[in-house]
């Protein structure tokens, strides 16, 4: 079936079919990678342990948002 059977097809189908038909669709385009998945999980484990030990300092989530609102 071609792209342009898929879009006649799904164009033709009633309002709740239409939900039900894009929510799939995005859904599948929400599945994370999971090698990127778990480079981030290592950086974070890796970055809490660096603010356990005092290798890294927290900065208060008031101060980043005050920053960025004046840049």
């Amino acid at each position: 079936m071609t792209i342009k059977e898929i879009e006649r097809k799904s164009l033709a189908l009633n309002a709740l079919d239409k939900i039900h038909l894009v929510e799939k669709l995005l859904s599948s385009l929400d599945k994370p990678d999971p090698e990127i998945e778990q480079a981030w999980i290592k950086e974070a484990e890796e970055r809490f342990a660096a603010y356990e030990k005092g290798e890294l300092k927290a900065i208060p989530l008031e101060k980043v948002l005050r920053d960025i609102k004046r840049k």
